[in-house]
């Protein structure tokens, strides 16, 4: 008998006891959370969120599922409208948070909406961000400096580069010249000009674009390319180098685009080419597309890029391109690649003519 009572009593006490915990628990857990949405009649790009959650919480949260939300907000009550100009479905979601205030007393409903129709009046098209047209007399020294120096920093090139004498501005182009000194095709046989615009003009992501007419000729090696702006402090190859442009002369017709990392330094291997037959005597329009996750280099039409590259896996070693980069414009002579075939000393002068660097963002 005496058992049997300590047992009963036993057994009450915890039935009290999960009564106890069930009761606390609900009290700390009382509200729930729910929200509507209408979509605006007589503009379908644009809907309205009423939040319709119930009990006891602080505050809400919303993401519109459209690269917008909000923090944490008091203000409980008030309607949302959040504007999707294009077609497509969303994933709306509203956080309420409870009494107790941390991200394990929140409650969270996700919702999908379906827009129709893309919003006729909406614009996302690029906007020119930066451009030298070549309209001034002069080359705009707020955008360029002239890189002074022989050797072609590590590729055996001829020429030197001067500080202006190879290069000037005429009827709306920039005209950079190279040039033959002697008959010797050594180091110093050439002059031309290497302009940069490190410290000046510098960009991280877009679209470049750069209208230009080639200059012809075995052992000429004109470029239109980007380095990190951070080549000084992380060298090269870590800054990283976009190539939009190259071209060797012994090889007529005949562009390339490659990009030099870390993980590829030692031969272009992220590289492709691209006939373009009239290179050498009319302008041509050499692009680039840049976003977060990839490069596209594209010859006059954009929607029709020759090659991309987009590493799946990025990492410092073969990403660096997350970082600003400025252009560089030169017109080399000789060296490891524009002169494996020698030169001819009997095509110069020579010249790349450039009618405009533009940046769109």
């Amino acid at each position: 008998m005496y058992k049997f009572q300590q047992t009963g009593i036993f057994i009450a006490a915890i039935i009290f006891l999960l009564f106890s915990s069930c009761s606390e628990s609900s009290d700390d857990d009382d509200y729930e959370v729910g929200f509507e949405y209408e979509i605006d009649s007589s503009d379908p790009n644009t809907v309205t969120f009423t939040n319709t959650s119930t009990g006891d919480y602080l505050y809400v949260q919303w993401d519109f599922g459209n690269d917008e939300s909000t923090g944490k907000e008091s203000d409980i009550n008030s309607a949302r409208s959040a504007y999707y100009p294009l077609v497509g479905t969303y994933e709306v979601s509203l956080t309420i948070w409870g009494p107790l205030n941390t991200i394990s007393d929140t409650k969270t409903l996700t919702q999908t909406i379906t827009i129709e129709s893309d919003d006729p009046d909406y614009d996302n098209s690029e906007q020119l961000v930066w451009s030298d047209e070549f309209n001034s007399s002069t080359i705009n020294t707020n955008n360029w400096t002239f890189e002074t120096g022989s050797g072609g920093w590590g590729n055996n090139e001829l020429q030197n580069y001067t500080s202006g004498d190879n290069a000037h501005i005429e009827d709306g182009v920039l005209v950079i010249t190279a040039r033959k000194v002697n008959d010797n095709k050594e180091a110093g046989s050439y002059t031309s000009s290497r302009m940069i615009s490190w410290g000046k003009q510098e960009f991280t992501y877009g679209r470049m674009e750069i209208r230009a007419k080639l200059p012809a000729g075995t052992g000429v090696w004109p470029a239109i390319w980007m380095l990190g702006a951070n080549l000084s402090s992380a060298g090269w190859p870590a800054c990283g180098e976009i190539d939009i442009m190259e071209y060797v002369g012994y090889n007529p017709n005949i562009v390339h685009s490659s990009l030099h990392t870390t993980s590829s330094s030692g031969a272009t291997i992220n590289t492709s080419t691209l006939t373009v037959t009239n290179c050498e005597e009319e302008f041509n329009v050499y692009g680039m597309l840049w976003t977060e996750d990839s490069i596209s280099f594209y010859v006059n039409d954009q929607d029709n890029p020759f090659y991309t590259y987009a590493p799946s896996v990025k990492t410092d070693d073969n990403w660096p391109f997350d970082k600003p980069q400025f252009f560089i414009l030169n017109v080399a002579v000789g060296g490891t690649w524009g002169g494996l075939q020698g030169i001819d000393n009997t095509i110069f002068p020579q010249t790349m003519e450039i009618d405009y660097v533009r940046v769109y963002q």
